[in-house]
């Protein structure tokens, strides 16, 4: 499975194989092994809500001790670590998306999407998949992202969220 794969699967289903929203985040650590809680966690406690656990690339938001939000954050020009849970085979992957890859794997895929006007806007597009509600956002390169192609949107975050 390659990593365009993964996000296509993501994207297509709202899971990252049996990693899903709503789970408690002791399902998931049972399945990732021990995150690396954020610094708010670490000072206010474990009941604190919104805050992340990271595993690399992946971030599983918390909110009452269950998944109430899982984020594959990459940083165009550079790789991204994801557990093999999320993308067995290498541990790190080149983090360097362009839109229209996506794009063209969600359609041979079949899954549907649409342009998401509320996180388009300036240097921002984002798009959100249907039925499973996954956010895509694509920016143009910052100064610091070695890419190929400066004028070119890349992937910079793919999320799913519950309230």
């Amino acid at each position: 499975m390659t990593l365009i794969d993964m996000l296509v699967d993501f994207a297509s289903t709202g899971q990252i194989g049996p990693l899903h929203c709503g789970m408690p985040l002791t399902g998931a650590e049972d399945l990732l092994g021990p995150g690396r809680p954020h610094p708010a966690i670490q000072m206010k406690g474990p009941d604190i809500d919104g805050y992340p656990y990271s595993w690399g690339g992946l971030d599983l938001v918390v909110t009452q001790r269950h998944v109430s939000g899982i984020w594959i954050r990459l940083w165009p020009g550079s790789t991204v670590k994801l557990p093999s849970l999320a993308l067995p085979g290498a541990e790190s992957y080149s983090a360097t998306v362009l839109q229209e890859e996506l794009i063209a794997a969600l359609n041979t895929a079949g899954c549907r999407h649409e342009i998401n006007g509320v996180l388009t806007f300036g240097e921002q597009s984002s798009i959100r998949t249907e039925p499973a509600d996954v956010c895509a956002v694509f920016s143009l390169p910052g100064r610091d992202n070695d890419v190929p192609h400066r004028d070119r949107y890349y992937l910079d975050v793919l999320h799913k969220h519950t309230l």
